[in-house]
C-alpha cells in the first residue's frame, strides 16, 4: 500500500475513534475524594462510571426519619474506604462535559460498584447498567439511602429537592421514579406562590415544591407579596427562577 493510502487510512481511523473516546489508560496513585463519585489522582479528575451519588449539599432521611447529609456521607465513606491505599482508575471515555469517566479500583475492589452496593449511590442507568445488580442488593437490604427517603441525585440537580423517593416506585431508564410529597400548606387566603425581590431588584416568584421555596421569606414592607397563580405573578411583573 502506498504512503498516501496509509495516510488516508490513518485519518479515517482517527475520525472514527474521535468523539467521546479516550486512549485506554490507567492512572494509579493516592486518590483525593472530590465528592462521592469523583476522584483525583495526581491532578487528574475521574468521574466514576455507572454510579451517581447524592450531591454534596443534598439531604436525605434515615430509617428513623431524621435528616442527614447523604452527599457528604457518601464522600466521607469513600475517603475512609480508600484510606492511604493506591487507587487505579481506568479511563473509559470522555463525557459531554469533557470529564474523564473511569472505573476505579482499590486493589481488586471495584469502588464504583462498592458505592452502589453499600447504598451510598445509585446505578446511573442512563449511562450504564453495570451496577444494577448491586443497586438491587442494596435496595433489598435497605442499606444507606435505601433505608429511608431520598431524591435521586439527577432529580435533585434538576431542582426537585422537595420530593421524596418512593421505596416501591417502579424503575425506569434512569432508575426509580420519585413521587412528590404533599405541597406546603397554602398561606393565609389560599395564595401560596412567593413573590420575592432579589438584591439586584429582580422580581422572582417561587411555587411550592421548587428549590428555593422553603428558604424564601416574604417582606411585604419592601414590596414583596404572595400570588394565587403563576399567571397573576407574571401579570404583576414577576418571573420564574432561571436554571
Amino acid at each position: 500500500m502506498s504512503q498516501a493510502r496509509l495516510a488516508a487510512v490513518a485519518v479515517i481511523i482517527t475520525a472514527v475513534v474521535g468523539v467521546g473516546s479516550v486512549r485506554a489508560e490507567t492512572i494509579t496513585g493516592r486518590a483525593s475524594v472530590i465528592d462521592g463519585d469523583t476522584l483525583e489522582i495526581r491532578g487528574q479528575r475521574f468521574r466514576l462510571q455507572g454510579v451517581d451519588t447524592p450531591e454534596s449539599a443534598q439531604i436525605c432521611g434515615d430509617a428513623a426519619g431524621k435528616d442527614y447529609p447523604c452527599g457528604r456521607t457518601a464522600a466521607l465513606a469513600l475517603s475512609d474506604k480508600i484510606g492511604q491505599g493506591n487507587v487505579a482508575c481506568e479511563a473509559i471515555e470522555k463525557d459531554r462535559y469533557g470529564r474523564t469517566v473511569a472505573v476505579c479500583r482499590l486493589g481488586a475492589l471495584d469502588l464504583n460498584g462498592w458505592l452502589v452496593e453499600e447504598g451510598l449511590g445509585m446505578a446511573y442507568r442512563r449511562y450504564s447498567t453495570a451496577y444494577v445488580a448491586q443497586e438491587d442488593a442494596a435496595k433489598r437490604a435497605e442499606r444507606g439511602i435505601w433505608a429511608g427517603r431520598f431524591t435521586a441525585p439527577w432529580d435533585w440537580r434538576k431542582g426537585a429537592r422537595a420530593m421524596d423517593m418512593g421505596m416501591a416506585a417502579p424503575g425506569g431508564p434512569d432508575g426509580p421514579i420519585p413521587s412528590p410529597t404533599a405541597p406546603p400548606a397554602p398561606a393565609a387566603g389560599g395564595c401560596a406562590i412567593k413573590g420575592n425581590i432579589s438584591r439586584k431588584g429582580d422580581r422572582i416568584y417561587h411555587i411550592p415544591g421548587t428549590r428555593d421555596y422553603e428558604r424564601t421569606q416574604i417582606n411585604e414592607a419592601s414590596g414583596e407579596r404572595m400570588f394565587c397563580s403563576e399567571n397573576e405573578a407574571k401579570a404583576a411583573g414577576w418571573r420564574a427562577p432561571r436554571g
